[in-house]
């Protein structure tokens, strides 16, 4: 009977480990791995016609050959092994409020930025920049990567939730007089 409840204890705790555990890779419709850190657009939100610059962090991505960068805003470029960025040019037809997905592939894996193609065009002073989209939040107040806030509850959740399940099989051995 012992064996029984030390196994359940084990269970809930290995499963609250697994749903706690961040998804440090997710798939994209392709089927390759998408993974979005080491990777820019710089800036995010462009007005067609204007100069996007894109950027890989070779330390944070991982990735050590040659990147291909497409979109439906731009003729695909190639950045080569030795060089972290390459500027384009967005399409004079790109449609303003629009935003389009610029996909990096590297080996195999490949990781999705958005751009976002405001109204007007360059240099026009009476274009409204930017398109009103909402706020994109995200990707700030954070140390490495981590927040410390979410880590220090997941870590509460799982002390929680194996804390709870050694008390009542504890308690239940004592019940049964084991």
């Amino acid at each position: 009977m012992r064996a029984i409840r030390v196994a359940s204890a084990a269970l809930l705790g290995v499963t609250a480990l697994t749903f706690s555990a961040p998804a440090a890779v997710a798939s994209d419709d392709d089927n390759h791995y998408v993974m979005s850190n080491g990777y820019s657009v710089l800036p995010s939100t462009i007005t067609a016609g204007g100069q996007v610059t894109l950027q890989v962090d070779r330390n944070a991505s991982g990735c050590r050959s040659s990147v291909t960068v497409s979109s439906g805003v731009f003729d695909a470029v190639v950045i080569p092994r030795g060089s972290s960025s390459a500027v384009v040019t967005v399409d004079w037809d790109a449609r303003a409020g629009a935003s389009y997905r610029v996909t990096f592939a590297c080996g195999g894996i490949s990781a999705v930025k958005e751009l976002t193609i405001s109204g007007g065009r360059p240099g026009d002073p009476t274009a409204p920049y930017p398109v009103p989209r909402g706020v994109h939040a995200g990707e700030g107040g954070t140390v490495a990567g981590f927040d410390l806030e979410e880590i220090g509850l997941g870590a509460a959740l799982i002390v929680g939730s194996v804390g709870t399940a050694y008390y009542f099989s504890r308690r239940r051995a004592a019940e049964d007089g084991g």
